[in-house]
Parts: C-alpha cells; structure tokens; sequence
C-alpha cells in the first residue's frame, strides 16, 4: 500500500525560509521569563528500604523501620520526580531545611543551554 502525499505517514516539507534561527540564551531566558515564578513541588528523600506487608501492619508508635542508607548520608532532592541535588539535614529558623552540597547531573541534559 502506498501513501499519499497527503496522508499523516508522508513527511512534511519544511521551506528552509520558514525556519526560524537559532535562539541565542539570551532570547531563550527571556522567552521563558513568564515561568521563572512557577511553583514547583519540592521532596527531599531521608531514605528508602523494604519491609512486608505483616511488618506494615504491626507498626505502631516508637517503631523503628530501618533504611538502606548509612547514617550521615546526604539526602535526595526531587523538584517534581526528578533529582536535581544531594544535600543535608539543618535547622534554619525553628524549621528544617536542606543544605544544597552536590547538584546531580541529569542524565539526557547534558550539553543543553
């Protein structure tokens, strides 16, 4: 069967006039000036680990769940669901903060601007 010029599966020509220039990172941060204010959902992860459902169950106050990672580790970061730093647990004000000490790279991003 073959395809139309028409149909969906046909690639699209793209007249090379009709293709803007490059944006120079100066054009680009103020094209998205707009969303520098966004809110974004903050979490910080303590650690992670496994128990079984009857351990769930007999949970209770003072209970202990241990945790994968050594004491004294630094935390993850995730803007949304994506890590974005490491850092550590500091009391700032009367509430708890985290202290940026590392900034993960994301895989894929590399290179952009």
């Amino acid at each position: 069967m073959s395809s139309s010029p028409g149909s969906p599966s046909s690639p699209s020509l793209v007249p090379a006039e009709a293709v803007p220039p490059p944006l120079q990172a100066t054009d680009a941060a103020a094209r998205f000036d707009h969303l520098l204010d966004v809110s974004c959902p903050v979490t910080v992860v303590l650690g992670a680990g496994h128990i079984s459902v009857r351990q769930c169950l007999a949970l209770e106050r003072d209970s202990v769940v241990r945790l994968a990672q050594p004491a004294g580790h630094d935390l993850l970061v995730l803007v949304g669901d994506v890590p974005v730093a490491r850092g550590e647990v500091v009391i700032a004000d009367d509430t708890t903060a985290v202290r940026v000490t590392e900034i993960v790279s994301t895989p894929g991003l590399e290179g952009r601007a």
